[in-house]
């Protein structure tokens, strides 16, 4: 875990993004129980994401865990790796990790004007 804030560092769920975003007016943060309540997971749970790597989350001034508007959506997608394809916490980080770089080839692909006959299969 790094000691920057959550707002400073990108978020799985923006990795598919090029280019740096800078916020206008602060990005309103969520704490853990917003995080749990909007994503449908237990805190514990969470924090162990979190531990684990596959959530970013920043710390509050009294040390607490502060999450972007994002993330709900990337705890509920990791959850869904988890339970819909009986992924170990191991593999979990993979998994999104190639997720996240088929996308990122995705956004290429149309930016070039070029496609995949294939549908995009995320």
């Amino acid at each position: 875990m790094t000691d920057r804030p959550a707002e400073a560092r990108p978020s799985r769920a923006h990795t598919h993004e090029v280019g740096a975003r800078y916020a206008i007016v602060p990005v309103p943060l969520l704490s853990l129980e917003t995080a749990a309540r909007r994503s449908g997971l237990h805190p514990d749970l969470i924090r162990r994401f979190v531990a684990l790597g596959l959530v970013d989350a920043g710390r509050d001034a009294s040390g607490r865990l502060v999450f972007t508007p994002a993330a709900p959506a990337a705890l509920a997608r990791v959850q869904r790796l988890r339970t819909g394809l009986c992924l170990n916490y191991a593999s979990l980080g993979l998994v999104l990790d190639l997720l996240d770089r088929i996308s990122l080839l995705e956004a290429a692909l149309r930016r070039a004007g070029m496609r995949s006959d294939l549908p995009p299969w995320t």
